[in-house]
């Protein structure tokens, strides 16, 4: 090889090693998943007061909007769906990169589930890694949730998965993922107006305890630790749903676990008359993830017992936050919106239809 094919060589290596990154963040698939992860790196280093880590229960439960809007707190969700408990310690790793919130609120309800079939199913782990910006510890995140026997090289390098995802280059919302920072209008919340009714379940708020499945009894445990050791402040909560009794009594077990540590954990199922929720109303899916109604309550009830445990200051007013400002005044529209439809399902009996999988 001649000298100046070397050089052209090196040259065609280093604009492919500069173009791999944003080719790479412009064709992950879009949706959701993807807006809130791109939402979060897109908001201002060192302004988030709270972060929430966990699985779907997070965006459709808690309204960041309403949040702020009431008490002026910014709350952002870094959740995916089917979130693996072995996920989190990684995803507060990663926040802390570029926040410093005063809290971590951590959603349970996938600690309740062996991580047999969820590791077994690589859109549970890509709703993670694939969001991921670049960095040392997405490499340190694939390696805790991909078995060493699987190919971790279209993990490690994701555009040998989407490389046939040309189509994201057609629209223009996706060339403003070309550094994964693209604002989110309603800061990772989203507005469900679906009913699926169900029954209130008769578990919630029974005593005795269950052992949780002992992998993410260890996954937990670590966090706790990792949380301890970097003198971090969480809190451990568990949305209302459908819950069963070995559910509530897998809550009560971890329960323990996080309060020896010296975290608070709120099981919100032992609180359904204080929050208000009518399971028959107020869920989108039949007591799995609530609509806006359901929302509002839950994060009403969220707001307070944060207001009454914890210290923040109001940031209301502070011109670097007019984004959360437009996000409040968008929310308060769309709830509205949404409110209305969600009451003519319920007066025509319309309910959720939920596809088969």
């Amino acid at each position: 090889m001649t000298r100046k094919q070397l050089i052209q060589s090196i040259i065609f290596i280093g604009i492919f090693l500069f173009a791999l990154r944003p080719i790479s963040y412009i064709v992950r698939t879009n949706g959701d998943v993807k807006d809130r992860f791109s939402g979060f790196y897109a908001e201002k280093d060192n302004t988030l007061d709270i972060i929430m880590i966990g699985s779907s229960p997070v965006f459709p439960y808690y309204s960041a909007p309403m949040l702020w809007g009431e008490t002026g707190i910014a709350a952002y969700p870094l959740s995916s769906n089917v979130q693996r408990p072995a996920a989190m310690k990684y995803l507060v790793k990663e926040a802390e990169k570029t926040q410093s919130p005063s809290l971590y609120i951590f959603e349970m309800r996938m600690y309740t589930m062996g991580d047999e079939g969820l590791s077994e199913n690589m859109a549970y782990t890509r709703g993670v890694t694939d969001n991921l910006k670049y960095s040392k510890n997405r490499i340190e995140t694939i390696q805790a949730l991909v078995p060493e026997t699987e190919d971790r090289l279209s993990y490690y390098i994701d555009l040998f998965k989407y490389h046939t995802n040309w189509k994201m280059f057609a629209f223009r919302s996706e060339w403003e993922n070309w550094r994964y920072e693209k604002d989110n209008e309603l800061k990772g919340f989203q507005i469900k107006d679906e009913v699926g009714p169900t029954a209130r379940p008769e578990a919630g708020g029974k005593e005795g305890e269950l052992a949780m499945p002992p992998e993410q009894e260890a996954c937990l445990r670590d966090l706790l630790a990792f949380l301890q050791e970097n003198k971090l402040q969480a809190l451990f909560i568990v949305s209302p749903y459908g819950e069963n009794l070995e559910e509530q009594q897998m809550f009560n077990y971890m329960g323990g676990i996080v309060e020896e540590a010296g975290y608070r954990f709120l099981n919100m199922n032992d609180y359904y008359d204080e929050i208000g929720i009518v399971f028959e109303e107020d869920f989108a899916d039949y007591a799995s993830h609530t609509n806006a109604v359901g929302a509002e309550k839950c994060t009403a009830f969220l707001k307070n017992y944060l207001l009454e445990n914890y210290s923040f200051t109001d940031k209301r007013g502070n011109s670097s936050y007019s984004s959360w400002d437009k996000a409040y005044d968008l929310w308060l529209t769309k709830t509205e919106e949404a409110g209305a439809v969600i009451a003519e399902h319920i007066a025509n009996e319309d309910y959720a239809v939920i596809a088969e999988e």
